[in-house]
């Protein structure tokens, strides 16, 4: 024994679907963008859907306001990067030629200090001509040594100086981040 299913009246196959009073709010809420027909499921999958692109655009928004943040940033680094190796090179360029000039002038006295030294007439004299040369070399040679020092450090903190600022402001930047 077969059971025939019987088919929906014709009036009710082609008849359009009602819309019920929660699918009236949900189309009133949407605009146009859902047919005054379309049943629950399509209004709340619509819904969803529209829902999931708002979430997605606002996060493709903070990471492209993330990426600028972090490219201006890195643009920062690169700049205190450049600036501090100008620092540096013009820094090395007048110590070199303060090196320079005292190796011309340490020359200089040592030249005369031989003519000096030709010229005597006893050896007493060139024993304390010597000695005094010697002193006088000595004390020159340490005070341009620690000048020469001292430059070379304070050098070396214009150097450091911007970079040391570039991570004190990402530090900043970043442990406000976490």
């Amino acid at each position: 024994m077969t059971s025939k299913m019987k088919a929906p009246p014709a009036a009710a196959r082609d008849a359009e679907p009602t819309p019920s009073p929660e699918i009236d709010i949900a189309v009133a809420r949407a605009g146009t963008k859902i047919k005054p027909t379309a049943t629950k499921s399509e209004v709340v999958m619509q819904s969803g859907i529209e829902a999931v692109q708002g979430q997605v655009q606002q996060q493709v928004e903070k990471a492209m306001k993330t990426a600028e943040e972090l490219f201006a940033f890195n643009q920062g680094n690169l700049e205190a990067v450049v600036k501090s190796g100008q620092i540096w090179f013009a820094g090395v360029q007048d110590l070199s030629k303060q090196f320079a000039a005292n190796a011309q002038a340490q020359f200089e006295e040592t030249v005369s200090a031989f003519k000096t030294l030709a010229a005597v007439k006893s050896l007493k004299e060139a024993v304390d001509l010597q000695s005094t040369l010697a002193r006088s070399a000595l004390e020159k040679s340490m005070s341009e040594t620690g000048r020469l020092s001292d430059a070379s450090f304070k050098l070396a903190e214009q150097t450091v100086a911007p970079i040391a600022a570039r991570v004190t402001l990402a530090v900043e930047k970043f442990s406000h981040a976490v």
